[in-house]
């Protein structure tokens, strides 16, 4: 069973460049260019401004785990395998995903500038962290972008008692002529298993609607529930588009699909083998990127402007309370759980990386 916490014992504020530059410092340490280090922080912290703290720094420590035993490498260039212009499929050589992802949405944004749609698929992958970042890229380089990945089952089929398939995350992002993407960002769960760890580590309960035990009995103990299988998002329909992103992912790349594609959490000697899928598409080359811009910055104002319930001051676009919690956070600091920034420096110490000064802030 698990203790409550309060909000004062369990976060802590932190300057999202003491942040970066902390993570930073534990991939240098760790191996990695400096360059390649940053760009791993950056995606992480990133993570963390936008609220989304399960794709945040909380993974650092799992991350070294892996790299120290070998189910991570450092390997950063991607290996083209098959190249059809406006698709291909690449191999990650087990790479860490913050690396090998915005290579490949650079791929497919390319090609949509030549074809109207660039599609990479990419095997023997590792975590990516956030879809969104990788949404976002192609969003901010004015296409559509669709970012997706397979993970190690976690969810039973309708009816099943075995975890079958992953809860597969999927995110499109969307440009607009005000510059703000309407950005989708899902995983096929009812939630992600990283908030069901926050939980259990901030000593927090859980609503019976996220997951089940190992005997697929519902639960509010997320140490049950890690043990257990996660609940797919709307029943049945949520765990076919789940399948359905491992066909995209897996089945497609000639990677990892099912159990083929290993726990993060456990194995840690063995190659994670996800697979993901990067599209964009240039509305330069289908109409015009100006009329799709306006088009699309209408489509915003209608929801934004739509008829609230009683009681609701104000509606969001998908991806708008991220933006803004992310701006606010960048300028007044970053909460994040105290069990994460324990779990930082004390993989900081396993590295031996020399941690900056001066980073929190209460």
């Amino acid at each position: 069973m698990t203790t409550q916490a309060s909000d004062a014992d369990r976060r802590v504020l932190v300057r999202p460049s003491w942040l970066e530059a902390t993570v930073s410092a534990i991939f240098s340490a760790a191996g990695f260019e400096p360059g390649d280090a940053a760009s791993i922080a950056v995606a992480l912290v990133e993570a963390d401004l936008r609220g989304v703290s399960s794709h945040g720094i909380m993974l650092v420590p799992m991350y070294v785990d892996r790299l120290n035993a070998g189910g991570v490498t450092r390997e950063r260039e991607l290996d083209v395998i098959s190249d059809a212009g406006a698709a291909l499929i690449a191999d990650a050589r087990g790479g860490m995903g913050q690396l090998s992802s915005p290579q490949a949405m650079g791929q497919a944004i390319e090609r949509a500038g030549r074809y109207g749609i660039g599609l990479v698929s990419v095997r023997n992958a590792h975590h990516f962290g956030a879809a969104s970042r990788w949404a976002m890229q192609a969003a901010q380089a004015g296409c559509i972008g669709i970012a997706m990945s397979n993970t190690t089952p976690l969810m039973p089929a309708p009816g099943g008692a075995e975890r079958l398939v992953g809860n597969n995350p999927l995110a499109i992002a969307v440009p607009t002529s005000a510059g703000a993407e309407i950005v989708l960002d899902m995983a096929l769960s009812a939630v992600a298993l990283g908030k069901i760890r926050l939980a259990a580590s901030a000593g927090e309960q859980i609503p019976d609607t996220w997951a089940t035990d190992p005997d697929g009995r519902p639960t509010t103990d997320p140490e049950e529930a890690v043990l257990g299988m996660l609940l797919p998002a709307a029943g049945h329909k949520g765990f076919g588009l789940a399948l359905m992103i491992d066909v995209l992912t897996g089945v497609l790349s000639g990677g990892g699909w099912g159990d083929q594609v290993r726990p993060l959490y456990r194995e840690p000697g063995r190659p994670n083998d996800c697979a993901h899928l990067f599209l964009a598409i240039d509305p330069e080359l289908l109409g015009g990127i100006d009329d799709f811009r306006r088009r699309s910055s209408g489509l915003a104002a209608r929801v934004r402007g739509s008829a609230t319930a009683p009681g609701v001051e104000r509606l969001y676009l998908p991806g708008e309370i991220e933006a803004e919690r992310a701006a606010h956070q960048r300028r007044n600091g970053v909460l994040i759980e105290r069990s994460g920034l324990d779990g930082l420096l004390a993989a900081a110490r396993a590295v031996g990386a020399v941690v900056p000064a001066g980073g929190v802030l209460n």
